[in-house]
């Protein structure tokens, strides 16, 4: 099976400032899965597409509840990115909420097993480029990292400008659920 697709839902992000507005758009992808064989002992799950399509993956010591998955079971999946950003001055403070990049992983308490891993990274960037079409943004952080990234309606990068200075904040999550 392809490369699974998760999503998770965002915590909008505090960024208003009095004289900045800020910009933020969200994509999900979702996909779901059956559970077609387990063995319990190595901690394998056979998952199967809809279209047929199966791939069996290693569950490790990390995934709680294993025990409870059963044959049957239809395994929910969801991706979701969001970028938002800030267009700042160069010189002006950053009014974003400072990030770590570093995962976190959130078990579900529910009655069936389910947890989402999260991570969000903050970047400021000087805008190279803008593709109005896809519509994304091209940009060379301050550590010399060229970056681009999709934004998701057009209308969120009216009035950027090539050489504006940016403020991102990129957020990625993956759910897993077990129906």
């Amino acid at each position: 099976m392809k490369k699974m697709l998760m999503a998770a839902v965002l915590v909008v992000l505090p960024v208003v400032a009095a004289a900045e507005k800020p910009h933020a758009g969200a994509e999900v992808a979702v996909q779901t899965a059956l559970i077609t064989a387990i063995d319990h002992d190595a901690r394998l799950v056979t998952l199967a597409q809809p279209d047929g399509q199966e791939e069996t993956i290693r569950c490790g010591p990390d995934v709680d509840r294993f025990e409870e998955l059963k044959v049957g079971d239809t395994v929910t999946m969801r991706y979701y990115h969001s970028v938002a950003y800030v267009v700042r001055k160069p010189g002006q403070p950053s009014t974003l909420p400072a990030t770590s990049g570093t995962p976190s992983l959130s078990r579900g308490h529910g009655r069936r097993p389910a947890a989402t891993v999260s991570r969000q990274q903050t970047a400021t960037v000087t805008v190279e480029a803008i593709d109005s079409k896809v519509p994304a943004v091209t940009g060379l952080t301050d550590d010399g990292r060229r970056v681009s990234f999709r934004v998701p309606r057009r209308k969120d990068i009216a009035g950027l400008k090539v050489a504006d200075r940016v403020e991102i904040v990129y957020t990625e999550a993956i759910t897993i659920g077990v129906e």
